[in-house]
């Protein structure tokens, strides 16, 4: 249970504010909060269900010190790109 909750509070953190949230907002506003919350349940589920899976195979092939180099390097690339205004 410790981990699920250490994940839940990083996640939900990561998450505030962010583009999907402000999209979720903007849904709801045209179909309301029931379906925004249901819909935005269902996509951050499955893209969820793609990085968990993805996440234990590569756990199982690469060591967790060059997977969090590339993912530090990852966030630094989408934060210029951010900064330049490309994404």
């Amino acid at each position: 249970m410790d981990g699920v909750l250490a994940i839940f509070f990083a996640i939900f953190l990561a998450e505030l504010g962010d583009k999907t949230q402000l999209a979720t907002m903007a849904f709801a506003s045209r179909y309301g909060w029931k379906v925004a919350f249901m819909g935005a349940i269902l996509g951050l589920a499955a893209v969820n269900l793609i990085g968990a899976l993805l996440g234990d195979k590569l756990g199982d092939m690469v060591p967790l010190e060059i997977v969090h180099k590339f993912a530090g390097a990852i966030f630094i690339v989408f934060g210029i790109l951010m900064i330049f205004g490309k994404l």
